[in-house]
């Protein structure tokens, strides 16, 4: 594979942008291959009511259409039902679409269509799509149009699985009737504040990078369960001949590190593709674009594979299953670096961070404006800006009892940077030894270390 062709930014240039190869896109439809949604991070509760697979996407709107009259309704709250003697109803508003809100669900009110979306949503993990910049009005009428706004908008309201649906509590329903409406006639949702705007902004942030980290992370919580694992020796040559014994200490690092950069490299392309998906990152220059890439690759590389760390064992395993010793990594490195690599993976773990609070967390990394040879550092901060503020609205939310992760978390970012330095030290040794190396093209390029091949 030439590293060429395995690299292409957003827009041409001379430079050697081999680390962003063009890539197909991204369905404009749901794609129930990824766990994409923030809700689905969250702990499942038990439902009352199941869900059928074959139930049609547009099922919620004859519930809707019913006008949510039914008196046998799971949920519903008989102080919210209209007075059929009355001349004028008073209900109050769902907060997502505007519709009359049936009962309190997932944690918020809303209509019976918007609770079975939302359940949906979750459910099945679907991973929805805008094709309009994420900027679709949510109403009553169109609220069918854009699955992916919709989702946005149940999950800037405030709901979530970690709540269960049913009766509007009596607190909520005072604040609700406050503002309640009395019309015979659909009523539109209630203009939108700017703290609002700027949440829905952070939620597109979350929800877009979310995608992104499930599609193209070897280490999501689902993929992990299904590896096989296999032990492996790093100090086998590739063409499967064991290397004569005694070896020197430089032939098995050699050989090791040869050995390493195959089961590395199927995860370049895959970060490559998650840092283009960032929000702001095609509109940094390209040149900053591949700094990005080649000196964050390393630092989101273990930031990902953390998990895959066992204490116990002391190993770590790859994507493919293979399932490496610490005494080879050690060999290849030093003890001291492949030390301080299990320690920050034990630390990580700790925090218990679910895919997508690592995905926002490896964003960060990929948008480090402090990188040596940065032309526009400024758009580079700006772009990390947002993602600070995503994840620390997500670490809010999934993890409102531990007031100091967000702390805890950003105080790994020094860490993990000092270990990204200590490792390009180590590669610089590489560097000076590639007459005797044969890479995979697109690990070279990554790492700027010269092809050889007529190893």
């Amino acid at each position: 594979m030439d590293a060429a062709a395995a690299v292409q930014a957003t827009q041409p240039s001379n430079h050697g942008a081999a680390v962003f190869e063009t890539t197909k896109t991204v369905n404009a439809h749901a794609s129930n291959q990824v766990n994409n949604n923030i809700a689905a991070e969250m702990k499942e509760p038990e439902l009352s009511e199941p869900l059928d697979d074959n139930q049609p996407q547009a099922e919620e709107d004859l519930v809707d259409q019913a006008g949510n009259s039914d008196p046998n309704m799971v949920g519903v709250d008989p102080g919210m039902m209209a007075d059929s003697n009355s001349p004028k109803q008073t209900f109050v508003p769902c907060k997502v679409c505007g519709d009359k809100a049936s009962g309190y669900h997932y944690g918020v009110t809303s209509c019976e269509g918007c609770k079975g979306f939302f359940r949906r949503s979750i459910q099945k993990q679907i991973e929805y799509r805008c094709l309009r910049d994420g900027k679709c009005l949510v109403i009553r009428l169109n609220r069918n149009r854009c699955q992916y706004c919709r989702f946005k908008k149940c999950l800037a309201v405030g709901m979530s699985r970690d709540f269960r649906y049913g009766r509007v509590p009596k607190r909520s329903r005072s604040t609700e009737e406050q503002r309640v409406t009395t019309t015979d006639n659909s009523v539109g949702p209630e203009p939108v504040p700017t703290t609002e705007s700027k949440q829905l902004a952070l939620y597109d942030i979350i929800l877009t990078i979310s995608q992104a980290h499930h599609a193209q992370s070897q280490y999501t919580d689902d993929k992990i369960k299904a590896i096989v694992k296999k032990p492996v020796s790093l100090l086998i040559a590739q063409d499967g001949i064991p290397a004569p014994s005694p070896m020197s200490l430089e032939a098995q690092r050699l050989i090791g590190w040869q050995n390493l950069a195959v089961l590395m490299t199927p995860s370049i392309q895959k970060v490559v593709e998650f840092g283009k998906r960032l929000p702001g990152f095609a509109d940094i220059v390209q040149d900053d674009q591949l700094i990005l890439m080649k000196m964050g690759f390393f630092e989101v590389w273990l930031t990902r594979i953390t998990r895959m760390f066992n204490k116990t064992e002391q190993t770590l395993t790859f994507g493919d299953g293979s399932v490496v010793a610490k005494e080879h990594l050690e060999i290849i490195y030093s003890s001291d670096f492949v030390k301080a690599m299990f320690d920050f993976a034990y630390g990580m773990n700790e925090l218990h961070l679910n895919d997508t609070e690592i995905g926002l967390l490896t964003g960060m990394v990929i948008a480090t404006s402090d990188r040596p040879g940065l032309s526009d550092p400024h758009a580079v901060e700006s772009m990390q800006d947002g993602l600070i503020e995503a994840l620390k609205l997500q670490i809010s939310r999934n993890h409102s009892a531990e007031i100091n992760l967000f702390s805890c978390l950003l105080m790994k970012l020094p860490e993990l940077r000092t270990l990204g330095s200590y490792h390009n030290e180590h590669v610089q040794w590489f560097r000076q030894h590639w007459a005797s190396l044969k890479l995979p093209p697109l690990f070279s390029e990554i790492f700027d270390i010269i092809k050889n091949e007529e190893v």
